[in-house]
C-alpha cells in the first residue's frame, strides 16, 4: 500500500499479511457501506418529497412484525398527530364506515388470495374529530415463500370535494331528467347539424315519433310544421335559432302534422346550445299542444261577437261594424242605412209563458230577419227583444222599403208555444248613415229614438228618424218619466221585494236575500226599474231612490225584531250616482246610528260599471262602510273584462256573476268556462261568489259542482214582496 513506501523493508509473517488483508476488504467494505448509505439517502429524499408534495396518505403495515405506519399527509388527512399515532394506532377497521366495510374486506381477501393486482376501493372513513371522509385507496401485499402476507403498502387520496361534486351533478342530472320526463311541454335536442339526440315523453306524444326512431333523424323529419291559414311548410324553427345562434319564440300556433298524419296546433321555443369556448353544439326545441286553447280562443272570439242565443252578431261588434260604416260613409265611399227593430209585446209573452218561451221566440224570429236579409247586410241582437240591421249600398229609401217588408214578416209569423200560436209586432226606426253624423252612440241613440217613436205612434210600424221632433219626444218623454218617479217618491209607490240567495256549499243560519225595488204606476200597476231607471239617472234622481230605499229598509227591520233577529246578510243595491255623491255616505252613516241596525249584517251592492267608472270615489265609499262592518257586493260581474284588473285591488266580499253568463251554462261550454273562471278568479283573489239567474235545479246543480258558493234566481225563489207598508 502506497503509505509504505519508502519505510524500511521488513519480513511480514503470515499473521501479519493476513491482518493486513482483513483491514483492507474492512477497509472496501466500509466505502461500499457508504456509498450504499449515500444512494439511500438520495431514494429516501425523492420518496420523502414525493410523498410530502403529493395530496396522498400513505400507510405501510409490517404484518411480520405487526407494526402500521402512516405518512404525515395520512395524518394530516385524518386529523391524527404522531403522537396520538406513537400512543396508540388507530384500528383502520373502526375508521372504514360500517356500510362499508364488509365490501373492502372482501375486496382486501381477493387481492390477498391472488386474485387482483391491485386492491382498490373507494370507501368513506372517520376523521379523528368525527367527520367522514371519502377516500380513494390503492394498495399492494407481498407475500414470502410459503403465501403468507409479510408487508402492505398502500396509498390513501382525499375525493370528499369530488364525490360532493359527483353526488351534486348526479342529482342535478336526475332531477333535469325527472323534470323533463314530468313537465307538459315537449322537449327535443339535436347536435349542430339538426339531428335528433333527444326526446322526452310529451315530445313522443305529439310528434308521434318513439325516441328510438328519432334519434338520429333530421329535426325537419319528425317535426313538420305549416302555416296555420295558408298550411304552407314552414322552416324549422330549431334550424333557425341554431343558424341565428338565438332563441327564436314562434308568435302564432303552428300546425304540426304527427308522424301517423294527425294534426295539432303548437306553440314552440327554440334555442341554440352552446359549449365551454361559446360554439354552437346543438339545439333544444321545446313545444306545447295549443289546440284545445286555440279551439277555446276561437269561441271566446266567437261568443264576444255574437249572441249565442239567435248566432247573431252582439252588441259590441255590431257597433264595430257601425264604426266602419261610419268611416265609408265620411269618405264618400258607399251609402249606409241603420234599422232598428224593437218587438211589440214580447215582455207579455216573455213573462206569460217563461223565459224559455222567449228564447225559443228570439231564436226563431232572428233565422227568419236574417232569412229576408242580404248576404252583405249584418243583423245584429243589440239586447232584450231589440235587433239592429246595417243596410250596406242603401239609400233612405230602400231601407225603409226593407224595414216595411221585415215589420210585415214578422207580422205574419206565428210563434207556437204550448199548443197556442201566438203573434207579434215590431216597431222599426230607420236612420241613414251620412258623413254628418257623430258616432256610433249618437247613430244609435237616434235609431233607438226612431223605434220608440214608431211605438209612440201606435206600435207595429216603421219610423224615419227626423231629429227635431224625435229628439223633443225622447226629451218629453224622460221628463214625463222623471216627474213620475218623483211623484212617486212623494207618494210612497215604491215597493221592495226580496229573493232569496241561497248557499250551495255550506249551511248558514239565518235568512240570506237581495231587496229589489219595483214602482206603482198611478193606476197601481207595477213598473220594472228597466223602464224608469235611465230617466232616473239621466235626471239624477237615483241618490234619491237609494236614500228612500236605505231608509225604508233600515225602518222596516227595526220594526220587524223577528225579522232582524234572523237575518243573516241583507243586500242593498246602490246606484253609481250615489257612490259619486257628497252627501250619500254621510246619510248611510247617520241611518246606522239612528236605527241601531248591526252594520254586519247589511251588503251594499254596487255595479262593476259604476265600480270601475268611478273607481277611486267607489273605493272611498266602500272602506269608510266596511270599517262600520257592511260588507260590500260587485253586481253583474264579468260584463266588462277588463275588470279583472281591478278586482284584486277592489275591497269587495262577494262577486255577483252576471246572469246572462250563468242562465246557459248547461248548453253553452264558453258560459260554462266563464262562470268557472270568474268563481276561481274570486276565490283567489279572497272573494265569495255569487251566480245569477240561476232559473232551475239543474242549473244549481251544475253551480254547486263548480264551487259556487252561492245561487240566487227563480230556481232558488221567486221576489216576495215585503208585506209590511211603511209610510215614509
Amino acid at each position: 500500500m502506497g503509505f509504505f513506501y519508502g519505510q524500511p523493508q521488513t519480513n511480514w509473517n503470515v499473521e501479519h499479511q493476513l491482518l493486513l488483508k482483513l483491514l483492507s476488504t474492512s477497509f472496501a467494505s466500509g466505502l461500499s457501506l457508504l456509498r450504499t448509505a449515500a444512494s439511500l439517502a438520495v431514494v429516501e429524499e425523492r420518496d420523502a418529497l414525493l410523498i410530502s408534495t403529493a395530496n396522498d396518505g400513505t400507510w405501510d403495515f409490517d404484518a411480520i412484525n405487526n407494526v402500521m405506519r402512516y405518512s404525515p399527509r395520512w395524518q394530516a388527512i385524518m386529523g391524527f398527530s404522531q403522537e396520538e399515532i406513537d400512543r396508540e394506532a388507530p384500528d383502520w377497521k373502526k375508521l372504514v364506515h360500517v356500510e362499508d366495510l364488509a365490501q373492502v374486506q372482501i375486496k382486501l381477501r381477493e387481492h390477498l388470495a391472488g386474485k387482483s393486482e391491485l386492491f382498490e376501493s373507494v370507501h368513506r372513513m372517520r376523521r379523528r374529530d368525527g367527520q367522514w371522509r371519502w377516500v380513494q385507496c390503492r394498495a399492494k401485499g407481498l407475500l414470502d415463500d410459503q403465501g403468507r402476507l409479510r408487508r402492505l403498502v398502500g396509498v390513501e387520496t382525499d375525493i370528499t370535494e369530488q364525490k360532493v361534486y359527483e353526488e351534486a351533478l348526479f342529482r342535478e342530472k336526475e332531477s333535469a331528467q325527472i323534470t323533463l320526463q314530468s313537465i307538459g311541454d315537449g322537449v327535443v335536442t339535436t347536435d349542430a347539424s339538426c339531428n335528433i339526440e333527444y326526446m322526452n315523453p310529451v315530445a313522443e306524444e305529439l310528434t308521434g315519433w318513439s325516441v328510438d326512431d328519432a334519434t338520429g333523424c333530421s329535426i325537419d323529419e319528425v317535426f313538420r310544421g305549416f302555416h296555420e291559414e295558408t298550411c304552407e311548410p314552414l322552416e324549422n324553427p330549431l334550424a333557425v335559432a341554431i343558424r341565428r345562434n338565438r332563441a327564436i319564440k314562434s308568435v302564432r300556433p303552428t300546425l304540426l302534422i304527427r308522424r301517423d298524419g294527425n294534426e295539432l296546433y303548437i306553440e314552440s321555443t327554440a334555442s341554440p346550445i352552446r359549449n365551454d369556448c361559446g360554439d354552437v353544439s346543438g339545439g333544444a326545441l321545446v313545444f306545447h299542444d295549443v289546440s284545445e286553447a286555440r279551439e277555446l280562443n276561437r269561441r271566446l272570439s266567437y261568443h264576444a261577437s255574437h249572441d249565442i242565443l239567435t248566432g247573431l252578431v252582439n252588441r259590441r261588434e255590431f257597433e264595430n261594424c257601425l264604426e266602419r260604416a261610419l268611416k265609408s260613409a265620411k269618405a264618400r265611399e258607399t251609402s249606409y242605412a241603420l234599422c232598428y227593430l224593437d218587438l211589440d209585446q214580447f215582455k207579455i209573452i216573455n213573462d206569460s209563458y217563461g223565459h224559455n218561451a222567449g228564447d225559443a221566440l228570439l231564436s226563431q224570429l232572428g233565422a227568419l230577419l236574417k232569412s229576408k236579409i242580404r248576404w252583405r247586410d249584418t243583423l245584429a241582437r243589440l239586447g232584450g227583444d231589440e235587433f239592429g240591421l246595417l243596410l250596406e249600398s242603401c239609400t233612405l229609401e230602400d231601407a225603409m222599403n226593407t224595414a216595411e217588408m221585415l215589420r210585415a214578416a214578422i207580422r205574419e209569423f206565428k210563434f207556437s208555444w204550448d199548443e197556442r200560436s201566438l203573434s207579434l209586432g215590431v216597431s222599426i226606426g230607420v236612420v241613414p248613415i251620412t258623413a254628418e253624423n257623430q258616432d256610433v252612440a249618437t247613430l244609435l241613440t237616434a235609431a233607438d229614438s226612431a223605434a220608440q217613436a214608431a211605438k209612440e205612434a201606435g206600435r207595429n210600424r216603421v219610423y224615419s228618424y227626423q231629429e227635431h221632433d224625435i229628439d223633443l219626444m225622447r226629451r218629453r218623454r224622460e221628463m214625463q218619466w222623471a216627474a213620475r218617479i218623483n211623484n212617486a217618491l212623494e207618494d210612497s209607490r215604491f215597493e221592495l221585494f226580496r229573493q232569496t240567495i241561497q248557499p250551495l256549499q255550506k249551511a248558514e243560519f239565518g235568512a240570506h236575500y237581495e231587496l229589489l225595488l219595483r214602482m206603482r204606476d198611478e193606476n197601481g200597476a207595477l213598473v220594472s226599474p228597466d223602464l224608469f231607471i235611465v230617466a232616473a239617472e239621466r235626471y239624477g234622481i237615483t241618490p234619491n231612490i237609494d236614500r228612500w230605499v236605505v231608509e225604508h229598509v233600515f225602518r222596516w227591520l227595526v220594526s220587524e225584531a223577528d225579522e232582524r233577529e234572523r237575518l243573516m246578510m241583507c243586500s242593498i243595491n246602490l246606484s253609481g250616482q250615489s257612490l259619486t255623491d257628497d252627501g250619500f255616505l254621510p246619510f248611510v252613516i247617520q241611518q246606522f246610528q239612528r236605527s241601531g241596525i248591526d252594520a254586519e249584517k247589511i251588503c251594499f251592492e254596487i255595479t262593476e260599471t259604476a265600480a270601475i267608472a268611478s273607481y277611486a270615489q267607489a273605493s272611498r265609499f266602500i272602506n269608510a262602510l266596511k270599517e262600520l262592518g257592511c260588507k260590500f257586493a260587485l253586481d253583474d260581474f264579468g260584463t266588462g273584462l277588463s275588470s279583472f284588473g281591478y278586482l284584486k285591488h277592489f275591497p269587495v266580499d262577494y262577486l255577483k256573476i252576471d246572469g246572462s253568463f250563468v242562465k246557459e251554462i248547461l248548453h253553452d261550454p264558453i258560459d260554462r268556462e266563464m262562470v268557472r273562471s270568474i268563481n276561481e278568479i274570486g276565490h283567489l283573489t279572497g272573494k265569495q261568489t255569487i251566480a245569477e239567474f240561476a232559473e232551475n235545479s239543474e242549473i244549481i246543480t251544475m253551480l254547486k259542482g263548480m264551487g259556487i258558493d252561492y245561487a240566487q234566481g227563480y230556481g232558488v225563489s221567486e221576489p216576495q214582496r215585503i208585506q209590511m207598508v211603511i209610510n215614509a
